[in-house]
């Protein structure tokens, strides 16, 4: 029933209200949101909201305008796409549409406890921290999140915030005061937020951090959600573990994520 109702929701060339979805699968509308819930983690609305979401970002990468792509997505109105399109892509619509055209990101790497290190920053903040052991293969990562952005090395000046930014990798513990550029979809953010507020030097498991955001059944999704996160330390994916309580899935390897836990139980 509920393939059924998914199936419906994502050949709808409109939105669906939930009557007309419930008549369609012969259940009550309180049933079918009950059991939908269950077995997607999600409500048919929030389902219908993602999959409009992923249509306009594919139809975005395809080269489409952004009007076309936006109702070919089943927006009933370009005004209710433009009220969430932050949330939604992470950033304006042409913006996406271009890879990040026009946006201006400085960037350095140096070095750090646990390696290498590469720090970026629009002019909203910081956009990525990225941590590995080839400068290189940093660069070439920043370069594929942000493909048509323009990408300046830092001077002097950025050098200060990359300074800051170590010290505080340094010292995980402390409260990181610096402005955040955090670009992901409605969902990711909802599960960064949730990370953030993990006490440093405690840890969750991806079961607890998806019943904290209210989706209990979206654990998959919460740990695709930790792998998608560009910034390491200051989103502190790295206090999420298993149900057994063992490190796993880190995006910049299991040893620093075991390192990082480490230093902060030694603080806290």
């Amino acid at each position: 029933m509920v393939t059924t109702a998914c199936r419906l929701i994502e050949d709808a060339k409109n939105e669906l209200t939930l009557d007309e979805l419930s008549k369609a699968v012969g259940v009550s509308e309180f049933h079918l949101r009950r059991i939908f819930k269950a077995q997607t983690g999600l409500t048919p609305k929030r389902y219908a909201a993602a999959h409009r979401s992923n249509r306009v970002r594919g139809e975005l990468k395809r080269g489409r305008t952004v009007t076309d792509a936006i109702y070919g997505a089943g927006f009933s109105s370009s005004s209710r796409f433009y009220e969430s399109s932050s949330q939604v892509l992470g950033m304006r619509p042409k913006d996406f549409r271009a890879g990040g055209n026009g946006i201006v990101i400085r960037f350095a790497v140096g070095r750090c406890w646990l390696g290498d290190i590469l720090v970026a920053a629009s002019e909203k903040g910081v956009c990525a921290i990225l941590l590995g052991d080839d400068p290189d293969q940093l660069v070439r990562d920043l370069q594929d999140r942000f493909e048509t952005a323009t990408l300046i090395g830092g001077d002097k000046q950025f050098e200060k915030l990359v300074a800051r930014v170590v010290g505080y990798v340094s010292e995980p513990f402390r409260e990181f005061n610096l402005p955040l550029d955090i670009r992901g979809t409605a969902f990711q953010q909802r599960v960064w937020e949730a990370l953030m507020r993990v006490p440093a030097g405690s840890t969750a498991t991806y079961a607890e951090i998806a019943k904290r955001i209210g989706e209990p059944a979206a654990v998959r999704a919460v740990a695709q959600a930790c792998g998608s996160n560009l910034l390491a330390v200051a989103i502190p994916c790295h206090r999420v573990v298993r149900s057994d309580g063992s490190p796993s899935g880190y995006r910049w390897g299991v040893e620093r994520k075991k390192r990082l836990l480490h230093r902060e139980r030694e603080f806290a």
